[in-house]
């Protein structure tokens, strides 16, 4: 997996990094989906898959995809790093939140992420935003770790 944009000097008081944090992602590379689970020995769902990853590094985030809608502050583009996460509409419901991911390539809207996926990968994987699939889907990117 490549890391773009700097790690910004985030190993901070709490002793990890946005790359560690990519690091910890990628060794769920494959696992399978299974909605509704955050547990890596049955599978993840979308947001399960980003609040397990999120947790072990103490940050505490939401089990639903739909909770993500209000959360955070969103980002522009140019402001996207490595760690963020990527929220999008649902698949065929472009009212509600659908599914979430972890941005492990940051450049703007054409970053890469890292997420569970019910799609063709059916597991954790990495896919890229500016895809047709996600594009049309995207609804905002967050940062949870340097909330402001």
């Amino acid at each position: 997996m490549q890391y773009s944009k700097t790690d910004s000097a985030l190993q901070d008081s709490a002793g990890f990094s946005r790359t560690d944090i990519l690091r910890f992602a990628s060794n769920y590379l494959g696992t399978i989906y299974r909605y509704g689970s955050n547990d890596p020995t049955k599978g993840f769902d979308c947001s399960g898959f980003v609040s397990f990853v999120f947790n072990h590094f103490n940050i505490k985030l939401p089990n639903s995809s739909k909770e993500y809608k209000s959360l955070g502050t969103a980002l522009k583009p140019d402001e996207f790093n490595v760690g963020d996460i990527l929220v999008f509409y649902g698949y065929k419901d472009k009212n509600n939140i659908g599914h979430v991911g972890i941005i492990c390539e940051a450049n703007g809207m054409k970053s890469k992420f890292i997420h569970a996926s019910s799609g063709d990968a059916y597991g954790v994987t990495i896919s890229n935003l500016d895809s047709k699939m996600y594009t049309r889907r995207f609804y905002k990117c967050i940062d949870v770790i340097n909330v402001k």
